[in-house]
């Protein structure tokens, strides 16, 4: 069956093209699998073979190859030799091939490629005389030697860059193809000088040499610094291992009527339909994505070889009607003879994500839940970014080609390293290039944005940072940029030094100096209620937006609540779909100068009397609080947690107030009122006050507090009910660790609802639950289950006690080094920690419902708002996720996405 591995007796490690097909991306890689689908659809595939995964990982596991590697690699070869009727490197007729990785994921340009393998100082010649084009063959020599000797030899690839531009500049040219044959004859003895002195070694002659030192090389660069680097960004497993693939040469720099160029079937930026990508002629391999020239349009090969072309849309229509998706291709024309080189589902930016989707549903291709399966929360936050809004003296002093949406603005920097050093500090940066490789990608990551004067929508930068979601504009010519002296000229003159602030936008590919004011995006505004679904907003987004997230709400099991603690959070909220509220934080209510000195009142009583006076004071505030947001979730459940604050944060600073009170002292005038708060102030001093008196501790210390809390619910409920509202409070209570503490609060609220029952004469149904988010209620929650109605898993302090640090202090000591080693993949803060945390929950879950069938859960953490901890979520049972309102059309999304895929698996 397709999908499945074959069985054998023994192992095997390389398939060829026409053994493989799409489904086997595990063990084929992504590229091998896709090249041995286009082999099967009788499409013009050069010949080759795989060597899968599987064989990576024995190699990285035990420094060697598999032992029967070498001869199935043998087999293969001797059976393409025979197929094309030439040896590997022989010398009057070369065969020549090109070693490349390919991952089950795409990796674009982080992982190494060695092309022209099997030429020599021996078959140079013949390959000249073959093809009748000394400079063609001795082109493909100097980039194999080069090529070569930066991935497989370790040779700094500078130095031959510099050589290159040495070679252009001696014969008064900016463009290697004015290079004679005797120029690139002389430009080889150079490179093959250069390996020599840097390692130690001659430039090896034996092309099985060459062929096996390269498939070693592709091996080991799954572990390379790059490509650890972007695994993480892109949450990729680090255990997949690359394939290899080793495929017949083909060459598009054998003159004018040769090239090389990538294809999409739709525009990666926009997602509409049409002719995209970009052709360079008399080039190979690299050239087009390397940026290196700049490139000619899809289209204007129509005008160079319509033959070719008309070939090349047909085989384009088929991948896409084949795949049905969007399909970035790479192609080769030799002499009029088109190649496929390769083909996958193509990186696109959000937008594209979202228009291309519905447009595959509207041609049949796809079904809703296919088209919500292909966009995901985490591109939904993208199209959510603001946009610029120039005014009419705002011009732009360039204009590049439109990459990857979004308004960036920052300082611009010339290097990765310095963007990289810059973010850390705060600043916003712009990382400019004339045009990016691998090495960039730390700084890539780090910048705002990326501009680059060289390349097209096909460039490095430009499929990269569409990967990403990073705002991208290149090939912006006008620009001369100036990497050495951290410059970069306009057109007319002006000079942009490093730090000089720039602005980029990637939907048009204008560049500008200085801050350009922004507008918020149409998709925010739809969420808002401002833009209706039916309007025509950059081509039909908006419009591919409402379709998908009305599916999502139809499909999705799991309820999407807002954390939110004013009127104000709470009506963006419920415009975004939140609903209700699943957590209400009661001490960011307490915030205000005036609050905080009431509060202070009550810490410093002594007695019955002042405390009754400071909760009494306390009562209407927080009652006008509760009548605000249940007439803002009217019909809506609103989750009240009770007062948790560190006390710290309503104390006056410990330093701050010794200072105080000793010079006044000093001034023999001292202050009775500073003296008693300094006393309390030491009383209550804490060394961690996070793990202090807090939450439900609080509660019990402070006689009354808890109960003026549900008092002020109570009472608010109860009014907004006579008035014919329809309010639906629960009262959870803090940090329980035990249910003694819960059932001691839960005695005291329902003691006072029934006050208020009784005074107001209004049947009240008040839930009354827990959060859990300490690991000793997450053991204990079947016992804790007995006195809750609800519980909401507090992720945020459960991830902090689970793992021992807290979420305030680690970024700046010890994250970056455990996400460079590889500790976390992701921080445990970010997505759910689904084997420590993420186990508790589940357990938690379990042992509630053990309990009681009909206990309520949800979610309260920000990892509610999380696109992979939804799924999580979904997954173990919970009723509801809660986050911060603008997060809520992410989750709604993911929330819809996670039933579709379930729904999915469980049909498998």
């Amino acid at each position: 069956m397709r999908g499945e591995r074959p069985v054998a007796a023994k192992q095997k490690f390389v398939y060829s093209f026409t053994e493989g097909n799409k489904d086997l991306k595990d063990l084929l890689g992504g590229k091998g699998a896709n090249l041995a689908e286009m082999t099967n659809l009788g499409l013009p595939v050069p010949p080759g073979f795989t060597i899968t995964t599987d064989a990576c990982k024995v190699f990285l596991q035990t420094g060697t190859e598999p032992g029967s590697l070498n001869e199935e690699i043998t087999g293969h070869l001797v059976a393409l030799e025979a197929q094309m009727g030439k040896r590997l490197g022989q010398a009057d007729n070369p065969l020549l091939v090109s070693v490349r990785s390919g991952a089950k994921f795409s990796m674009p340009g982080m992982m190494d490629t060695v092309l022209n393998i099997g030429l020599s100082d021996a078959s140079v010649t013949g390959l000249a005389a073959q093809s009748g084009n000394e400079r063609f063959a001795w082109d493909s020599y100097r980039r194999l030697v080069q090529m070569f000797g930066k991935t497989v030899l370790g040779v700094d690839g500078e130095l031959f860059e510099e050589a290159l531009d040495e070679a252009k500049h001696a014969k008064g040219t900016a463009d290697d193809l004015d290079l004679t044959a005797a120029d690139l004859e002389a430009l080889v003895a150079t490179f093959k000088a250069i390996v020599l002195r840097e390692t130690g070694r001659d430039f090896p002659q034996d092309p099985r040499e060459q062929l096996d030192l390269a498939i070693h090389a592709v091996f080991h660069s799954w572990n390379g610094d790059r490509a650890r680097l972007y695994r993480r960004q892109e949450r990729i497993p680090n255990d997949l291992g690359t394939a290899v693939n080793v495929c017949t040469m083909v060459f598009g720099n054998l003159g004018e009527d040769s090239g090389t160029g990538v294809a999409f079937t739709r525009d990666p930026s926009t997602g509409a339909q049409g002719v995209y990508g970009d052709y360079l002629q008399n080039a190979q391999g690299e050239d087009v994505v390397a940026g290196i020239r700049n490139t000619l349009q899809l289209a204007d090969l129509e005008q160079l070889d319509k033959k070719s072309y008309d070939e090349l849309m047909t085989i384009m229509q088929t991948l896409e009607n084949h795949y049905r998706d969007l399909c970035d291709i790479e192609f080769t024309i030799e002499r009029g003879k088109l190649w496929m080189l390769q083909t996958r589902v193509g990186k696109r930016t959000a937008a594209a994500a979202f228009r291309i989707a519905v447009q595959l549903v509207d041609q049949g291709l796809i079904d809703l839940d296919e088209a919500l399966h292909r966009v995901t929360g985490g591109q939904l936050a993208q199209l959510m970014f603001p946009r610029f809004a120039p005014t009419a003296e705002t011009k732009p002093v360039a204009y590049g080609i439109a990459a990857s949406p979004g308004a960036a603005v920052g300082k611009v920097v010339f290097d990765s390293y310095t963007a990289v050093k810059w973010s850390r500090s705060g600043e916003q940066v712009i990382l400019v290039r004339r045009e990016t490789n691998p090495d960039d990608l730390e700084g890539m990551i780090a910048a705002e944005g990326i501009l680059t004067s060289r390349g097209g929508k096909t460039s490095h930068a430009a499929v990269v940072a569409r990967g990403m979601g990073k705002t991208c504009v290149c090939g912006a010519e006008e620009l001369e940029v100036d990497t050495k002296n951290r410059k970069f000229t306009t057109a007319d003159g002006q000079v942009v030094h490093e730090g000089d602030v720039v602005s980029i936008d990637g939907a048009n590919g204008r560049v500008y100096l200085g801050e350009v004011p922004v507008l918020p995006s149409p998709v925010v505004e739809y969420f808002e209620g401002t833009l209706h679904a039916g309007a025509d907003v950059q081509g039909g987004l908006v419009q591919a937006v409402h379709r998908l997230m009305s599916h999502a709400d139809g499909r999705r099991r799991l309820a999407v609540r807002a954390n939110a603690d004013n009127a104000e959070d709470a009506n963006r909220a419920r415009r975004y779909g939140a609903q209700g509220i699943g957590l209400c934080r009661t001490e960011h209510m307490f915030l205000g100068e005036e609050r905080r000195k009431e509060v202070e009142h009550l810490i410093l009583a002594d007695n019955d009397k002042d405390r009754e006076t400071a909760l009494s004071s306390l009562l209407p505030l927080q009652k006008g609080d509760f009548l605000e947001l249940f007439q803002s979730m009217d019909g809506l459940p609103v989750t009240v947690r009770l007062l948790d604050p560190p006390l710290h944060e309503f104390l006056p600073d410990i330093t701050e107030l010794s200072v105080r009170v000793a010079l006044a002292e000093a001034r023999k005038d001292p202050n009775e009122n500073d003296l008693r708060l300094l006393q309390a102030v030491h009383r209550l001093h804490e060394a961690n006050p996070m793990l202090g008196l807090r939450g439900v501790r609080l509660g019990l210390v402070i006689p009354g507090l808890f109960g003026m809390q549900v008092r002020a619910i109570a009472e608010a409920a109860a009014e907004r009910k006579l008035a014919g509202a329809d309010p639906r409070p629960e009262v959870m209570i803090p940090l329980v660790g035990t249910v003694q503490e819960l059932e001691l609060v839960r005695d005291e609220c329902e003691r006072v609802l029934a006050e208020v029952a009784a005074s107001t004469g209004v049947n009240l149904d008040i839930k009354l639950g827990t959060m859990i988010e300490l690991p000793r209620a997450a053991v204990t929650a079947g016992q804790i289950a007995e006195a809750a109605d609800f519980f909401s898993f507090g992720t945020n302090d459960l991830t902090q006690t689970v793992w021992g640090f807290s979420r305030d202090d680690v970024e700046a000591s010890f994250f970056t080094a455990y996400l460079e080693k590889g500790i976390f993949g992701v921080s445990p803060f970010e997505t759910i920690d689904r084997d420590g945390v993420g186990a508790l929950v589940k357990n938690a879950a379990q042992a509630g419902r053990a309990t009681r069938p009909d206990l309520k859960l949800g979610v309260c953490g920000e990892h509610g708002g999380d696109p992979d901890s939804v799924h999580f979520f979904h997954e173990v049972g919970l009723d509801y996720v809660s986050c911060s309102p603008f997060r809520i059309p992410v989750a709604r999304l993911e929330a819809g996405r996670a039933a579709i895929e379930t729904a999915g698996s469980d049909s498998r």
